[in-house]
């Protein structure tokens, strides 16, 4: 991997919940560089549990489950800010996802999120970058998982193109060879969905090129394998010998037969479903040859963690871009952003949030609370919400973006208790604290800057918060003061209680 800014001695841990296998690497970072030392891989398949209705069955969250109780002791000593752990397609998908992810977060040992796809492009794109650094080329990479296949362009660490899309080893197969058996006709049958799903997006990769096409992932390393082991070519894959791997598919006639020396037993039940998918992307995008990368997602996740750990967080550019892109007014942003961490500073310690982490997701609320006011003045918290819910954001998992969500709705007027109904149960009592102090923040800075915030003490005593301005400030400031009490009346629908003199 790259070489890493700090020269520290630490250990990552990075859990990747994949539609086909689950994965974890561990790494220690020595002198400045980061070393794969462990890696434990188990084909768990989860798409296969997966049925018609996206319920995932008991058997399939049982297999889960065990898997990660022994990823739990592997991580056990290891620092939890260090550890990563996500869940992708399956669990993007699965309606009775969260009742698995209680069970997996306590089966791990540490919290597990979900990523949307194209943070799931993002990752995997890091994870190759770090692996095989190349800062000249312009690089297509290719991920075939086991329920989607993600496509990368980028050069050095920078992605410029991501996409996620609904076809993976498990998912197709699944869906065109189900009983085993392969023919001609359902080979082509299986290639035409897989490029129906590649139609929206071929043009524009054409068009943007890349120079090299590095395929990353256990199915594009099995296909490698075979090709090389069989003889149709001796590095790469080709279109011919993708071709001549599909006729010799077609020639076994069922799962059972396909006898390649390479091909590991727990792969074959895939195996036709990836070789059909990676044939349609080199058709659909015209790829020559393509390369493989041992390094993916996992790797991307223990990269990602790193520069977290040393200030150099994704989500915070993110943040930034989001600003620009909503015109917020920055100023405000800021004033409000020092506010929350004023107020953070004197409770943090009382309510026991995290100095990190929660201080970042205040942070950000700040700074995008008024990202509404692009769409309308009306309603704008709402319309905040909305955005941060439904964009792209590189970085964050879906629930760091519906806990950003939810904070900045929440951030005036009336507090819509149902809205902590999506909240892990866990995690209810401490947003409700930060939406407290982001919403004193706003109070105190709704002047824009026609009033300075002085210094304020604060005590909290039990479930009541009391605010100390200095002698008469209040008196001098009457809108404040009726800011504040129109304030402690919508705290009044929760357990807090506000007074302030």
């Amino acid at each position: 991997m790259n070489q890493i800014l700090s020269n520290s001695n630490e250990t990552y841990a990075a859990v990747d919940l994949g539609s086909n296998s689950f994965h974890m690497i561990v790494a220690n970072v020595v002198d400045g560089r980061a070393l794969i030392v462990d890696r434990i891989k188990e084909m768990v398949r989860l798409a296969g549990g997966l049925d018609e209705n996206r319920f995932l069955s008991d058997e399939a969250m049982e297999t889960a489950l065990q898997c990660l109780v022994k990823f739990g002791q592997r991580i056990k000593t290891i620092p939890a800010s260090n550890i990563r752990a996500v869940g992708t397609n399956t669990l993007r998908q699965a309606r009775n996802g969260a009742e698995f992810l209680a069970k997996a977060n306590i089966a791990l040992g540490h919290k597990i999120e979900i990523i949307s796809g194209r943070e799931e492009a993002r990752l995997v794109y890091l994870g190759v970058a770090n692996t095989i650094f190349n800062d000249i080329d312009k690089r297509l990479v290719v991920d075939i998982g086991g329920g989607s296949t993600e496509l990368i362009i980028g050069k050095g660490f920078d992605t410029d193109i991501t996409e996620s899309l609904f076809m993976g080893c498990v998912n197709t197969s699944k869906r065109f060879f189900k009983d085993g058996e392969i023919t001609a006709k359902r080979m082509r049958k299986a290639h035409i969905a897989a490029l129906q799903e590649l139609e929206n997006v071929q043009a524009i990769y054409q068009a943007y090129g890349w120079d090299k096409a590095i395929g990353t992932s256990g199915t594009i390393r099995a296909i490698l394998d075979v090709v090389i082991a069989e003889g149709w070519n001796d590095s790469v894959i080709t279109p011919e010998s993708l071709s001549v791997l599909k006729k010799s598919l077609i020639t076994c006639g069922h799962i059972d037969k396909i006898n390649f020396s390479t091909l590991a037993s727990n792969r074959l039940p895939v195996f036709v479903g990836g070789v059909v998918v990676l044939a349609a992307v080199f058709e659909a995008l015209e790829i020559v040859s393509m390369e493989y990368s041992e390094g993916a997602l996992r790797e991307g996740l223990i990269f990602d963690q790193i520069e977290r750990q040393h200030d150099m967080d994704v989500r915070d550019r993110t943040v930034d871009r989001l600003m620009k892109r909503y015109s917020v007014d920055m100023d405000h942003a800021k004033r409000v952003e020092k506010t929350t961490k004023q107020i953070f500073k004197s409770v943090k310690s009382v309510w026991q949030l995290d100095k990190t982490e929660d201080l970042k997701m205040l942070r950000w609320a700040a700074c995008l609370h008024e990202a509404g006011l692009a769409i309308a003045h009306n309603q704008y918290h709402k319309h905040a919400a909305y955005l941060l819910s439904n964009s792209d954001m590189p970085g964050f998992s879906r629930q760091e973006q519906n806990l950003l969500s939810v904070l900045v709705r929440l951030h005036r007027r009336k507090i819509a208790l149902d809205l902590f109904n999506a909240v892990p149960e866990e995690v209810k009592k401490k947003l409700l604290k930060l939406i407290i102090i982001l919403r004193l923040a706003v109070v105190l800075n709704r002047s824009r800057n026609v009033i300075k915030v002085p210094e304020i003490n604060i005590k909290i005593k039990e479930n009541t918060i009391e605010l100390y301005f200095l002698e008469k400030w209040l008196s001098d400031h009457p809108l404040t003061e009726a800011d504040l009490e129109t304030e402690a009346n919508y705290l009044s629908v929760t357990d807090y209680r506000l007074i302030f003199s």
